[in-house]
């Protein structure tokens, strides 16, 4: 689940680390009153949405040589026009795509006095089983492009869950930033403010781009990208709450409700499997045959019927799709189970496109007598070389 910089930014203040004054908007009005309530006489302006590029970025509704999503005011008044610019229009940046994310949230944040900038960054180490910590000189950019063209900028390490953060940690980034004295001290501090936050919330990855030094010689956290555990929240109704589903698919959403493993995709196969293993393959060979997934979709091996009819339905709601492949090899997962769930959902919502189903495993049978004795218009495969054929053919020829 990922949440806004604002909100990132309010976890990190509860957890000492250093940032800077500012409010959430979400109109004008408010834009305003957060402005005064600061004491200038820079202020930032930020468009809040779940993707980076922010600064880069284009509004599809102003002229190409507008300012991005990230503006500096000089008084209230720039405050005001700039968010009457930006509320309620559409910014398009290198993470949102082609068509771009509404802009219904702003941060007004006091403005900082930049001498440096730096890249820090957390995330869960799957080799290592640690949090491992990626720190560069190259803040305020492209960490991916670093990443390739200056490889040698970058310094990863993990820390030892067993003592959590060490003195040398924090010398290690001190030394790959070229921190001496005080702002040495200020990033070992830091360094151990994130490592807590992150471990205490259930983080999946904390990402603060650009970590800066001011004038004044004092280390701040000027932005915050944070992303949690998904499976950790029924620990943190406090972060549930900080969820903006404006911001999320609403098939996606509509999944979470009955613990699908749902990801919308840009295909026209929509695709329910069950096991990720499986489903991953089901989406490569939809590929090889010439067409592709519209979507990944695990209903898990425990599926109940509603469970499998809510599971059809979200596949149906996407316009995008223009076939179906239903895949099931039932372990604990039953075949007949899958069958009348995807009846009731045919029932319930009608058949508008080609549906290929194969089932294979316990009570498979049983399951394909259901589905023959239907009377729905399904078309039966033996195996998935042959059930990916044959949607495929079938999405081709209609």
């Amino acid at each position: 689940m990922n949440i806004h910089e604002y909100q990132g930014k309010a976890i990190l203040k509860e957890f000492g680390a250093p940032v800077s004054a500012g409010f959430p908007a979400l109109t004008v009005a408010e834009a305003v009153e957060a402005a005064k309530k600061l004491p200038g006489p820079l202020y930032v302006v930020k468009s809040q949405i779940h993707a980076g590029g922010r600064g880069k970025g284009k509004f599809k509704e102003l002229p190409a040589d507008a300012k991005g999503g990230v503006r500096l005011a000089k008084s209230v008044a720039e405050v005001e026009a700039f968010a009457k610019e930006m509320l309620g229009n559409t910014l398009v940046t290198v993470q949102t795509g082609p068509a771009g994310k509404q802009v219904n949230r702003l941060y007004i944040e006091d403005g900082s006095d930049i001498e440096k900038e730096f890249y820090l960054s957390a995330l869960v180490d799957r080799e290592t089983s640690r949090i491992a910590f990626v720190v560069s000189t190259e803040g305020g950019m492209d960490i991916e492009a670093v990443a390739h063209d200056t490889p040698e900028k970058i310094k990863t390490f993990s820390v030892d869950p067993a003592t959590g953060i060490m003195p040398h940690h924090g010398r290690t980034v001190a030394k790959t930033l070229g921190l001496t004295g005080d702002l040495a001290k200020q990033a070992g501090t830091v360094l151990a403010q994130i490592y807590n936050a992150f471990v205490a919330k259930d983080m999946a990855m904390l990402e603060i781009n650009p970590l800066i030094v001011t004038t004044q010689g004092q280390i701040k956290c000027l932005d915050a990208k944070v992303n949690f555990d998904s499976n950790s929240l029924y620990r943190h109704p406090d972060v549930v709450a900080l969820r903006d589903e404006t911001e999320e698919d609403a098939k996606e959403i509509e999944a979470s409700k009955y613990d699908l493993a749902y990801i919308a995709l840009d295909g026209t196969i929509g695709c329910m499997v069950n096991g990720a293993g499986l489903a991953m393959a089901t989406l490569d060979i939809i590929q090889l045959y010439g067409e592709s997934p519209a979507n990944f979709l695990d209903v898990g091996g425990g599926a109940s019927e509603e469970k499998v009819t809510a599971a059809f339905k979200i596949i149906t709601a996407d316009p995008k799709v223009k076939g179906i492949l239903v895949n099931i090899f039932g372990g604990i997962m039953k075949c007949d189970v899958i069958a009348r769930g995807v009846i009731a959902a045919v029932k319930a919502v009608g058949l508008q496109v080609p549906l290929v189903v194969r089932l294979e495993g316990t009570n498979v049978e049983e399951g394909k007598k259901i589905i023959r004795e239907s009377g729905l218009n399904v078309i039966p495969a033996d195996d998935l070389d042959d059930a990916a054929q044959k949607i495929v053919a079938a999405v081709k020829k209609a």
